[in-house]
């Protein structure tokens, strides 16, 4: 967007000096974006150290490693999107895998899309914005839910009791 801003600028420049001054600009602004975009970065990786996905070893040579921690590598899931699918166990350790949200108005793509992609993939809406499945599907919602950007919204628990859990039962064929 720079770059094409700063051409139609040029185009409008009579003078070599004007076109020095368009040039100066673009420099100046494209630095801007450079230390934008490492101080991003660097905001990131930060936040993985802080949440021990990742560890951090200074060489000798003044190089920084950056390698996936055991919870990182668990965290480091694929999932085609598109794909996600809640596979079904034996057997049910008796707990319920609850999902609510209030996501906003403004949000409204986002939220609609997220109700239809966990009743697609299995879950139970008792209320609605609130569902229920009763196999584990934790690292899932959790990828959809960043994935939309809406995990502040969205909150995920499990249940060991919920009253009236026959219909559920009956309804997840336990």
């Amino acid at each position: 967007m720079l770059l094409l801003l700063g051409g139609l600028a040029l185009s409008f420049c009579y003078t070599p000096s004007q076109q020095r001054r368009v040039f100066r600009t673009i420099g100046k602004e494209w630095k801007n974006l450079d230390a934008t975009a490492d101080k991003n970065l660097r905001s990131q990786i930060n936040s993985l150290y802080r949440s021990k996905l990742i560890k951090r070893k200074i060489n000798k040579d003044g190089t920084i490693t950056l390698t996936l921690t055991d919870k990182g590598k668990m965290k480091a899931i694929t999932y085609k999107f598109e794909e996600i699918k809640l596979t079904k166990k034996k057997s049910w350790n008796g707990k319920w895998h609850i999902v609510m949200f209030d996501i906003p108005e403004k949000q409204r793509i986002a939220r609609d899309i997220f109700r239809d992609k966990i009743k697609k993939i299995g879950f139970y809406e008792l209320q609605h914005s609130v569902f229920a499945f009763p196999y584990e599907c934790e690292d899932e919602i959790e990828y959809i839910i960043e994935t939309y950007k809406i995990s502040q919204w969205v909150r995920f628990g499990i249940l060991e009791k919920i009253d009236n859990d026959d219909y559920l039962r009956k309804f997840f064929e336990l």
